[in-house]
């Protein structure tokens, strides 16, 4: 059964700022309430860096995530996740099992550019 969806304007996406950053720390977010890494992402002169708490750890290790490529919502507002404050919003897409699997370019790309 197709679901119907709203449709937005362009001018609504462009308010999205959706940029590609690199991994450059990911560790356990212990004070967050469903398990999640605290990721220090950077995204370039531009924009700089930025921390997300991000809930993929069912199909990630914080090692493998050191210098991967990330897509991020960097213009919303900062929330609360558990003892740390989330700076950005890493995009991903759940498996069939419920897991969350980044959303990344197949390529590399410049850090800080934006989805278009």
């Amino acid at each position: 059964m197709q679901q119907t969806q709203s449709l937005i304007d362009w001018e609504d996406f462009l308010k999205v700022d959706l940029r590609v950053g690199r991994v450059v720390q990911a560790e356990l977010n212990t004070s967050a309430r469903k398990p999640a890494y605290t990721l220090l992402i950077d995204f370039g002169p531009e924009i700089g860096s930025k921390k997300s708490s991000a809930q993929i750890t069912a199909l990630y290790q914080a090692e493998s995530l050191i210098g991967k490529l990330v897509v991020a919502v960097v213009n919303f507002p900062k929330k609360q996740i558990g003892s740390m404050m989330s700076e950005c919003l890493v995009t991903g897409f759940h498996n069939a099992e419920g897991e969350v699997a980044l959303c990344v370019p197949d390529l590399d790309v410049p850090i800080g550019t934006k989805l278009l």
